[in-house]
């Protein structure tokens, strides 16, 4: 059994009318990214660490990944494990080879599942309170003519999201939906290019679409705003609104509230101080929130009334 305590660091501030959120930690976000060229290309996680710190995050950010490598080629990589084992990660990103969830059930329980179930038991043994997250990717731009079940762009994007979402039900990993937010982009911009010249990789374009969605599945914030050197505002802007406006239209569906907590607070007009709290920990034996003032509570999601304005530092603690 894993005992950990997960800490909301905000501080509560009850004034006469004014309240307000305060950061109080200067920990970074561990996240390593598993994967091939469609992780890799473009320096993919580089563009996501520049957007995080655009916005104000502090993250650390590395990448494990081989060209062409599906999650059977990932098993046999000493240096994959040691990426796993060398930190104590706060995310962990897996991404097939850009075909393998493109298969049936069948094809996938024998030929990706006992190879993931490897990976993911080694993340556990030496991360378990890591998030685990799912990449979901895009098909290629005619779809792939040796398969005639996804010889079309459309016909290979159907198969890759259902592969996941199968994944996502055997695991309850959540979703980071790259693959979704992809066909709207090009849906909606049919002039917008985001492949390489073999249409299948994605260009820069392709590559900050996919950090912005990472950016929106993890902090649940817009990356609006956030424009790097690597593309044009124009094209940035595009691409920021719709990764942001998918994930968050979608994120209970993609599963991403999976092992997240969050509060609010406001004062009411006959002066009582009121905080709402919401976790989402399927597996927790135990929950209990400390609110700071003598109280607390076993409930997932309590409201709780301050008696007195003043600053309240809210605690989350989780018996795994």
């Amino acid at each position: 059994m894993n005992f950990y305590k997960r800490i909301l660091f905000i501080s509560l501030f009850f004034l006469s009318s004014v309240s307000f959120t305060q950061l109080i930690t200067n920990d970074s976000i561990n996240i390593l990214f598993i994967g091939n060229s469609y992780t890799h290309m473009n320096n993919m996680p580089a563009i996501f660490d520049k957007i995080a710190n655009a916005k104000g995050k502090l993250v650390h950010v590395e990448k494990n990944t081989q060209s062409g490598a599906s999650f059977q080629v990932h098993t046999t990589r000493l240096d994959l494990y040691e990426s796993i084992k060398s930190r104590n990660w706060d995310f962990i990103v897996l991404q097939g080879y850009s075909r393998e969830l493109s298969h049936t059930i069948t094809h996938i329980d024998s030929a990706t599942i006992p190879f993931l179930n490897q990976i993911i038991d080694t993340i556990n043994l030496y991360n378990p309170c890591v998030n685990l997250l799912l990449y979901n990717t895009w098909g290629y731009k005619y779809g792939f003519a040796d398969r005639e079940e996804i010889n079309s762009y459309d016909k290979m994007q159907d198969s890759i999201i259902k592969g996941y979402r199968y994944l996502n039900t055997i695991y309850n990993i959540p979703i980071v939906p790259v693959g979704m937010v992809w066909r709207n982009v090009i849906k909606a911009n049919p002039k917008l290019n985001l492949y390489k010249e073999d249409n299948e990789h994605p260009n820069k374009i392709g590559s900050y679409l996919s950090a912005c969605t990472f950016f929106s599945a993890i902090f649940k914030e817009s990356p609006e705003g956030a424009v790097t050197s690597t593309i044009s505002a124009e094209h940035a802007k595009i691409v920021q609104v719709a990764a942001f406006k998918y994930v968050l239209t979608n994120y209970s569906d993609l599963n991403l509230d999976l092992n997240r907590s969050s509060l609010s607070y406001y004062r009411t007009s006959d002066v009582k101080y009121i905080v709402e709290c919401k976790s989402n920990y399927p597996n927790a034996m135990c929950i209990m929130w400390d609110f700071d003032d003598g109280e607390y509570s076993s409930s997932p999601n309590p409201i709780h009334r301050y008696k007195k304005p003043g600053k309240y530092k809210v605690k989350l603690y989780i018996d795994d």
